[in-house]
């Protein structure tokens, strides 16, 4: 056999040399950007701020979040600032500047922010709804001097309000998608949970239904690439109040 030429074996050296001589970094790799959005929850007893993140992937084109904050807003419940609505915004400025510091101040502008009222807001709109529109219109003056991209204040209807509940509840049991070990996303092997939410006055039933019927109570999502048509049944009379009534019936006989 014959060798190879020196001056092949000469330039082959110098070359591994200057190669073990450059210096070299690793690459960082840009991470995703977190995502974040704020929901203010006002219930009939007390007011909740939530903030949610996620990164700016999909799965079967809707976000999965990542973590959820919450922060109680302290002081009695939205309606009792009927007869004075003003009060109502130094209610939120703990738990709106708490938000502030949270989430980085370069994305406070583009981080949405949803108030969504419910029973006794719903109720008092029925009984005086000039208070309940001065009560959010209080709201709305608060929000928008927050940093944050305010998206409105709403009263949520009762079977929007459920189908919420319905979203949450399935959503956690992971009945929407799942990763498997390797981080894939896989088809969840399990159906929808219907959900029995108990109330003081009443108790109301959510659950998935099947096709197109024509159901007053029913409310269409779009989540994950699926459509799902969620039915509310309301029960009244049956929530805590009267469970509470035939508990001390029953204990007084």
């Amino acid at each position: 056999r014959e060798l190879l030429p020196p001056c092949l074996v000469i330039v082959a050296g110098l070359t591994g040399i200057m190669l073990l001589c450059v210096s070299t970094k690793d690459v960082p790799i840009t991470p995703l950007r977190t995502k974040y959005g704020i929901v203010l929850d006002v219930g009939p007893s007390r007011t909740i701020l939530f903030i949610y993140q996620w990164n700016p992937t999909n799965a079967n084109k809707t976000r999965v979040i990542r973590d959820c904050s919450s922060c109680p807003i302290q002081g009695l419940g939205v309606s009792n600032y009927s007869g004075s609505p003003q009060k109502i915004g130094k209610s939120l400025e703990p738990c709106l500047n708490w938000a502030q510091k949270l989430i980085p101040a370069e994305q406070h502008s583009q981080t949405p922010l949803y108030l969504g009222a419910t029973a006794s807001t719903r109720q008092l709109n029925l009984t005086h709804p000039t208070l309940s529109d001065d009560l959010l219109a209080a709201l709305t003056v608060a929000l928008q001097s927050s940093p944050f991209d305010f998206q409105g204040a709403q009263i949520l209807s009762s079977p929007k309000k459920e189908a919420f509940n319905w979203v949450a509840v399935n959503y956690v049991l992971e009945n929407f998608f799942k990763y498997d070990w390797q981080g894939q996303l896989v088809p969840p092997r399990k159906g929808m949970e219907g959900v029995l939410s108990l109330g003081e006055t009443s108790a109301q039933l959510t659950s998935k239904v099947e096709g197109n019927q024509a159901l007053k109570e029913r409310v269409r999502l779009q989540l994950y690439g699926q459509t799902h048509n969620v039915y509310t049944h309301h029960c009244p009379c049956h929530g805590m109040d009267q469970l509470r009534s035939r508990l001390l019936s029953m204990l007084i006989q």
